[in-house]
């Protein structure tokens, strides 16, 4: 906090969790390295404010998927609803039914980095938020 006039002007400091602040400054370095604009985008997404986080249920990811398509979640997935199909589904977090029901129908739930390592320049890869 300082004064700027006779305003108090609060700093914006960012999250505090010290492993989204180490995934955010990954994401801004490989969306340089690898001239990918997806990565610098979910790196904006996981930077907002705790209450602008992104929750998605399994069903919309079920609606606006097809088989075999990669999906990433800049933020976490839910359990509700049915995925009647294969996908592999990145996101920063997931609930333990998510996971469940994700693995029950043959797809993978795996983290962020892992999705970067695995595609650095993000091409096919359907953000939903």
């Amino acid at each position: 906090m300082f004064l700027e006039g006779r305003v108090l002007v609060m700093k914006r400091t960012g999250p505090t969790n010290i492993h989204l602040r180490r995934l955010v400054h990954y994401l801004r370095k490989s969306a340089r390295k690898n001239n990918a604009a997806i990565w610098k985008s979910v790196a904006e997404t996981l930077w907002k404010p705790r209450r602008r986080k992104v929750a998605v249920n399994l069903s919309k990811i079920n609606r606006y998927t097809i088989e075999g398509e990669t999906v990433i979640v800049p933020g976490k997935v839910l359990g509700s609803g049915v995925l009647e199909h294969k996908v592999t589904v990145a996101a920063w977090a997931f609930s333990k039914k998510a996971k469940e029901k994700i693995n029950e129908v043959g797809g993978r739930a795996i983290s962020i980095e892992e999705l970067v390592k695995e595609n650095p320049r993000g091409s096919g890869v359907k953000v939903i938020a």
